[in-house]
């Protein structure tokens, strides 16, 4: 008979939503922050079928699960199905990371923006205070960037995208006055410190219509995207002189560990998870 003082609850349950999902990381990062800091967790990777994402959260959530994060394309149907929002999250229209609170209340934030933050500014020393942001794409990893970089007081941002409206119509829903919007052919003759590409093209293998000497002397530039291979924003960065480029796997890892803090209640280490990570898929640096 099972002696009633060894019994150990079922470890807490975690997944990561989104269509498609099976190439996800987050399950790889989350099992090496819960070792690291001996938690007892498990996470995996849920894919859910357009149309069925507020079922699969309420199904997941009935099993007694803990919590999760969301990718494309649900962030926005996340921020409408959550009953309580973190500031960020209320301002982005976009959530990542659910909480279920112990009443069945379901917590959205958003971890995009501070992931980026400090994968830039902590790892990397990025000083973006007093500098000249351009933000290529007007999506959902966009909505989550825009707060945390405003509050770095950056010089200027301009929004950039294919669809000028759209950039248009996001500045307006943050900051009019701290934020510009524009198509692309409206950069000519303009210079950036910060280049961020948001859009998901570098997966295409596609490049934003980008004028040339648009990168100002010593910019940097960020693709959100992450390749084996360096991604064709990253390629046409240093062909143009940027001074330091970057990939977005160490924003996916910064993101995940905000998550695992919210969830948690513990900070993992990021950098030997981003290290870990880069050995095990060859990602470029």
């Amino acid at each position: 008979m099972t002696d009633l003082f060894d019994f150990k609850p079922k470890p807490a349950a975690y997944a990561v939503m989104g269509n498609p999902v099976a190439h996800s990381k987050s399950p790889q990062i989350h099992a090496a922050f819960a070792q690291q800091c001996n938690q007892r967790m498990t996470y995996t990777a849920i894919q859910v079928d357009v149309g069925g994402f507020a079922q699969a959260v309420g199904n997941f959530q009935a099993a007694g699960g803990h919590g999760l994060n969301i990718t494309v394309p649900f962030k926005h149907e996340a921020w409408e199905l959550c009953d309580e929002l973190s500031a960020r999250a209320a301002q982005a229209k976009a959530v990542n990371t659910i909480m279920f609170r112990p009443d069945g209340a379901i917590y959205g934030d958003n971890t995009d923006g501070v992931g980026l933050l400090r994968d830039l500014v902590i790892n990397h020393g990025a000083c973006i205070a007093d500098r000249r942001v351009l933000v290529l794409g007007a999506g959902g990893a966009v909505r989550g960037m825009l707060g945390p970089l405003l509050n770095e007081r950056p010089a200027q941002l301009v929004i950039a995208n294919r669809t000028p409206d759209k950039a248009r119509e996001l500045a307006g829903e943050f900051a009019p006055a701290q934020v510009q919007a524009c198509g692309y052919e409206d950069l000519s003759g303009l210079k950036f410190d910060l280049i961020i590409n948001g859009t998901a093209a570098s997966l295409q293998g596609e490049l934003p219509p980008l004028p040339d000497g648009v990168i100002a002397e010593g910019g940097w530039c960020y693709d959100l995207m992450y390749a084996q291979a360096p991604t064709i924003f990253m390629r046409w960065a240093w062909e143009q002189g940027a001074e330091k480029v970057l990939d977005g796997l160490g924003m996916l890892v910064e993101q995940a560990a905000e998550s695992f803090n919210l969830w948690r209640g513990v900070r993992p280490q990021t950098a030997p998870v981003i290290e870990e990570l880069r050995r095990d898929i060859g990602v470029a640096r």
